[in-house]
């Protein structure tokens, strides 16, 4: 991956005229929330309004989110016809997302695809998965297979099929295979930087405009367990 900026830590993996798209750290947040943290958008905003002496508000699409303790690829609109058009393409399922997760346990299969019902709790922030189907649940699905045996890890990779609320984190503590540092979802105990094993590693879709392939990658934290792998 070639890291294009690195204003305020922002690492850019790719950028033309209608999107930009970083490669997220640990702690960041994608959009403004409650905590009134400073998001990544705004950081973007910035260096785009910076980089092109833009005299008037920036816009920016959020496309799509990652959960706070996790690492890896997000994609900004920089026009509203970007956006539009990857607001469909996401929705409909017209990207393959590819993840690689970190667990203690070993599965009990080298690969395999997992399929269950969520249920979210908006109280907690949490999404249970469960075998068969439960009222308000929706169904979800990926694939995993084992890339890697570390000394006491195991790495995952983990394409996605549906797109649901914690949905990895979820089917796979599901599994007994609970992500590295993710207390929330059965893992003993936290990482220092507070984040969890969960990096999105691989996307590809459609350029909204060009209608080129777009085939990107980010690169995983510079952390002991990551470069083992």
């Amino acid at each position: 991956m070639k890291i294009i900026s690195n204003k305020d830590n922002l690492q850019i993996i790719h950028e033309d005229n209608h999107i930009i798209v970083i490669n997220k750290r640990v702690g960041d947040i994608v959009q403004g929330d409650k905590t009134g943290d400073k998001p990544i958008s705004e950081v973007v905003k910035e260096y785009i309004k910076e980089k092109y002496k833009k005299p008037n508000e920036v816009f920016l699409g959020v496309v799509h989110r990652l959960d706070r303790p996790t690492t890896g690829i997000v994609v900004f609109a920089k026009t509203s016809k970007a956006l539009e058009r990857l607001n469909k393409m996401f929705s409909e399922r017209e990207t393959q997302k590819t993840y690689w997760a970190v667990v203690k346990n070993k599965p009990s299969k080298n690969e395999d695809n997992l399929i269950h019902y969520l249920k979210r709790n908006e109280k907690n922030n949490t999404s249970r998965a469960h075998i068969k189907e439960v009222p308000e649940s929706k169904k979800a699905s990926l694939d995993y297979k084992i890339i890697k045996e570390l000394n006491n890890y195991f790495a995952l990779e983990i394409n996605l099929h549906t797109g649901r609320h914690h949905q990895i984190r979820a089917q796979l503590s599901a599994i007994g295979c609970p992500i590295k540092g993710d207390l929330k979802y059965g893992f003993d105990r936290s990482n220092p930087d507070g984040g969890i094993h969960l990096h999105a590693r691989k996307l590809v879709f459609i350029h909204p405009v060009s209608k080129e392939e777009l085939i990107l990658t980010a690169q995983i934290p510079d952390e002991v367990i990551w470069n083992a792998i």
